[in-house]
């Protein structure tokens, strides 16, 4: 069955619309600087005067410009298209008709994955020899032929497992990479942290809990420096847990400072922090779930999957 046969949250049935096309984009280095300078002869002089040169600037931002070109002249006749910022997602309405690309480096789908659904998501690069490429892996002028079997359902899709912070209110906050739990500055964060039947009060900075797609990122880092080892795919339904520097004390222990989970396991932190705890995803700070004093969490690994379109 096709990801489009089904009825909205109203009853309708989605087959009689006809696919929109959600362009997801982000500022580029040109863009923000010529906002901050005002002209081109500004930015010029801002970079001379770093002893950089506009030129390499400008010649990413053209490339972004000619991707996005070219995935608008890919867009079928019977299609309809909506462009968003990567700073406007958490204000942009999806719908289950959506076909989404993102174009730039692999982080922009990390940092679109929780605002969607099961809608199929294209990752184009807009410059291949620059950016790794992981998420973003299609050229743009691919899509001309992808489009139309992405939105029949005929292209196979490759659903990376996402993780979910749950609180008991019910507000809820998924993550591609990896979730962020602790405080919004540099203070310790101060929790207690109940996994596989036993529990701890830490003082850290901070618990990330991270996907297999999150693992080349910023848990490799702490897994390295710990000398931990993880091994699963980011389609395996797996995260893992890291405590970010536990400090052993008379109060606070560090002997749960890593655990995985798999499958319907779940990790519950409670709050001890009077002002200042956040839960984020995928370093978006900005949207944030606040986590003060006697709030809990609970933490698995969520039902919902990002939909990556692969090249073929």
């Amino acid at each position: 069955m096709s990801w489009l046969v089904r009825p909205d949250r109203f009853g309708r049935d989605m087959t009689s619309l006809h696919p929109r096309l959600v362009l997801v984009t982000r500022h580029t280095e040109f863009d923000s600087l010529l906002a901050f300078h005002g002209t081109r002869g500004q930015v010029a002089f801002f970079l001379e005067s770093r002893g950089q040169d506009i030129a390499d600037l400008e010649d990413r931002h053209r490339q972004q410009l000619t991707a996005v070109d070219a995935v608008k002249q890919s867009l079928p006749e019977t299609w309809s298209l909506a462009e968003v910022r990567r700073d406007d997602l958490d204000r942009f309405l999806f719908t289950p008709n959506d076909v989404i690309v993102a174009i730039g480096q692999d982080g922009l789908v990390a940092n679109l994955a929780k605002y969607v659904s099961d809608q199929p998501i294209l990752g184009v690069t807009p410059d291949p020899e620059r950016f790794e490429g992981v998420l973003t892996s299609l050229p743009a002028n691919s899509l001309s032929a992808l489009l139309p079997d992405v939105a029949a359902g005929g292209i196979a899709l490759e659903r990376r497992a996402m993780v979910e912070a749950r609180l008991g209110d019910g507000q809820v906050l998924r993550a591609l990479n990896e979730l962020f739990i602790g405080h919004r500055s540099h203070q310790s964060a101060r929790y207690v942290l109940r996994y596989a039947g036993s529990e701890e009060f830490q003082s850290s900075s901070g618990v990330i809990v991270a996907t297999g797609t999150g693992l080349t990122g910023w848990a490799k880092s702490i897994l390295t420096a710990t000398h931990h080892q993880v091994a699963f795919a980011p389609t395996d339904k797996s995260a893992v847990y890291l405590a970010r520097e536990p400090w052993p004390s008379r109060t606070s222990g560090c002997t749960l400072n890593v655990g995985e989970l798999h499958g319907d396991a779940s990790l519950t932190i409670g709050s001890r922090m009077n002002d200042g705890g956040v839960i984020f995803a995928d370093g978006i700070e900005q949207d944030y779930l606040r986590f003060d004093w006697g709030l809990d969490v609970t933490i698995s690994v969520s039902e919902r999957t990002l939909n990556l379109v692969r090249a073929t």
